[in-house]
């Protein structure tokens, strides 16, 4: 008999037709799988409908969606022992490339078809769920100016534009940030907390290599003193995430813990896997391998070797070992 799932499907979520986007996931998956599909409404969302399937008791859940409707489904099925499949098909898909997911429809179905799992972190922030990341001053702000329409209209350049124009309006505040052992004062214009983060989220590279399976949180602080030190950092922080090189520069501080508390003074919005939820302060704190998700199976390692072209270069084969 076929495995059964629940698919979550959000059929607003990115710029693709979603009857032919939902008819793609069922050409692949119902050969193999016995698919009870949901669609989310304004009323009924991802985290509920997935809750619900818990509460079934179905063996998988599969949620397609943007970043919202995917981290609300994850969200639920943390902490069960329920493996979640992930078919992104958003506008910046932030949640499948930071877990090294494919982000088409074709190569995501395979994925979920292998079968193959790995155990995440989640996050809680003030007692709300936290996948990704939680954004802190900039990065807040810029989320909340790249709302639905431009996201529709300009796709990920819509995020690019906000934070183009919410650099002209870059402002510093004093910072509070609180660990399990120290306390650290200090300025910025933005601080990123992350559990996992693709790199286009720069803000979040400080360390340059956020690991989610870890036990522990990543913070990047960004304090720049002027518009084009802000543009620097955040160039800086783009070859950080690129090269794999942790930052260093004078104005981007960076640190691991597996619960932070923060303050700010004014008090700063705050962003949660790409929603505004509130102001500071922030108390937020790791779940370890909390989640079971899909992931694509590895590449089985080759043997590294190259003779080939050393001068002089003979070579023997043995015969086996007897027993």
């Amino acid at each position: 008999m076929n495995r059964s799932a629940c698919l979550i499907f959000n059929p607003v979520a990115g710029q693709g037709d979603p009857e032919v986007d939902l008819a793609a996931i069922r050409a692949i998956l119902e050969p193999e799988m016995a698919l009870d599909i949901y669609l989310t409404t304004e009323e009924l969302g991802a985290d509920k409908l997935a809750q619900e399937a818990v509460e079934r008791g179905v063996e998988t859940i599969i949620a397609s969606g943007g970043d919202g409707t995917l981290s609300a489904a994850a969200v639920a099925v943390a902490g069960t022992d329920i493996p979640l499949g992930i078919i992104s098909r958003g506008t910046a898909n932030a949640f499948a490339v930071a877990l090294g997911i494919p982000d088409t429809i074709d190569a995501a179905c395979r994925t979920i078809l292998q079968g193959v799992t790995r155990n995440v972190d989640v996050a809680y922030c003030n007692d709300l769920p936290m996948i990704l990341l939680t954004g802190i001053g900039f990065e807040a702000e810029t989320v909340e100016r790249a709302d639905r329409e431009a996201k529709k209209r300009f796709g990920i350049m819509a995020y690019v534009l906000a934070g183009f124009q919410e650099l002209r309006e870059l402002e510093s505040f004093d910072v509070e940030i609180e660990t399990e052992d120290k306390i650290i004062k200090t300025t910025a214009s933005a601080v990123t907390v992350a559990n996992a983060a693709p790199p286009t989220s720069v803000l979040a590279q400080g360390p340059a290599g956020i690991i989610y399976d870890d036990g522990l949180l990543d913070l990047t602080i960004v304090a720049p003193n002027s518009k084009a030190g802000a543009i620097a950092a955040t160039y800086h922080l783009f070859q950080s995430a690129s090269s794999g090189n942790a930052a260093e520069r004078d104005d981007i501080g960076y640190l691991r813990a597996k619960q932070f508390k923060i303050t700010a003074d004014p008090p700063q919005k705050v962003v949660i896997d790409g929603e505004v939820v509130g102001k500071t302060p922030v108390d937020i704190k790791c779940l370890p391998a909390a989640l079971k998700i899909f992931v694509p199976s590895a590449p089985e390692e080759e043997l590294v070797e190259k003779l080939e072209g050393l001068p002089n270069l003979t070579i023997e084969l043995k015969e086996p070992a007897e027993d």
